[in-house]
């Protein structure tokens, strides 16, 4: 469903440029769940970015469900794949109410039936109707972030992408959101691309993990490897290390 090859991003032209993700390739199966892990700059966000078209890759070939992605997408294809943010108060808007927040992209894809999408969508995240005329300061962080995941749902993408969603969350709150995930991914067949420096919550939703250093893909593991400790590279033994939250008896 989801296919890298060779992707490179820079930001920046020149002897300025920066290269932030360098000929990164990996593959995510229908309906699998992978996770992206590294510390802050390792260059994970910027790859979701690209997978999403928010940014262009300067080079190699992202592929969703058998399409190479052109820089333009169309409709369609932006569609196919949708993104829930890390911070679910800076991603909503602060002057629209989650009707509001819910009936945008149902306006951009110009699906019809609002009314009654929005009432299942809401319904899917746990948010009875009450929540629904509500402005995002008057929602807890978990309700914001079950808005933003009811939000990216709404117009039945088959691809999810995930930067950190749980982060800016209570612990507790945050196994509720992965749970929520978790259904989610199985009732819809999702396939699911997250990134996070906690290998815990990677490591509770994907069964395949990526990680990475300085913009590269220094290894490919699983989530059961993880839990063993059987890695080969330094930086995932030095991740594994600093991640004291990460339980390798789960």
């Amino acid at each position: 469903m989801i296919r890298l090859d060779g992707v490179t991003v820079r930001y920046g032209h020149g002897r300025h440029a920066i290269v932030a993700a360098h000929g990164i390739s990996f593959s995510v199966a229908r309906g699998a769940a992978y996770g992206l892990v590294g510390e802050s700059g390792s260059g994970k966000s910027t790859v979701l970015r690209a997978v999403a078209g928010l940014i262009a890759h300067a080079g190699g070939r992202v592929e969703l469900a058998g399409q190479a992605m052109p820089a333009n997408r169309t409709r369609p294809q932006r569609r196919l794949v949708q993104m829930v943010f890390q911070d679910p108060y800076g991603s909503l808007h602060p002057n629209q109410t989650v009707d509001q927040a819910l009936a945008s992209p149902l306006r951009v894809q110009g699906l019809d039936g609002g009314e009654a999408r929005i009432a299942a969508a809401l319904r899917e995240v746990g948010l009875g109707t009450e929540h629904r005329f509500r402005f995002p300061h008057q929602l807890s962080g978990g309700q914001r972030q079950r808005v933003a995941i009811a939000r990216a749902l709404i117009v039945a993408p088959r691809i999810l992408l995930l930067d950190e969603p749980t982060s800016a969350l209570d612990v507790s709150v945050q196994a509720e959101i992965l749970n929520l995930l978790t259904r989610l991914r199985r009732e819809h067949g999702l396939t699911m691309l997250m990134v996070s420096h906690d290998l815990a919550v990677i490591a509770h939703l994907c069964e395949h993990v990526g990680v990475m250093q300085h913009g590269r893909l220094v290894e490919q593991t699983t989530a059961d490897a993880l839990a063993a400790g059987a890695v080969s590279h330094d930086h995932t033994r030095d991740l594994l290390l600093s991640n004291a939250s990460f339980d390798r008896r789960v």
